[in-house]
């Protein structure tokens, strides 16, 4: 079951800022793949367990992604309802904000 996206401006920022960290990018880049557990993510990007732990926080508050256990493991998979939500905020700009000159100011009553 996808957990369902939240488009509130916390969320859309928190979206944001997940993504603005290369490691994060990282990660999600081998989620497209596949699902996988903290030991691979580990070992497929060289670092340590403490130093990738901060990151999938991270991700897991943006709802970027969903963490299931089982046994001992936790795996790690994309939330691709939480995507949808960050593409459908941005492409409002596309279809609703035409891009218009700047008006001068002026200083004239």
């Amino acid at each position: 079951m996808l957990k369902t996206a939240t488009s509130s401006p916390a969320s859309i920022a928190s979206g944001f800022h997940a993504l603005s960290d290369p490691l994060r990018i990282q990660v999600l880049e081998l989620l497209r793949e596949q699902e996988l557990c903290v030991c691979e993510l580990c070992e497929r990007l060289s670092v340590t367990q403490s130093k990738l732990s901060f990151h999938l926080k991270t991700l897991k508050e943006a709802e970027l992604v969903r963490a299931r256990q089982e046994g001992r493991w936790i795996y790690y998979s994309l939330n691709l309802v939480q995507f949808i939500a960050l593409e459908q905020y941005l492409s409002e700009y596309r279809r609703f904000s035409p891009l218009l000159p700047a008006r001068l100011c002026r200083d004239e009553p």
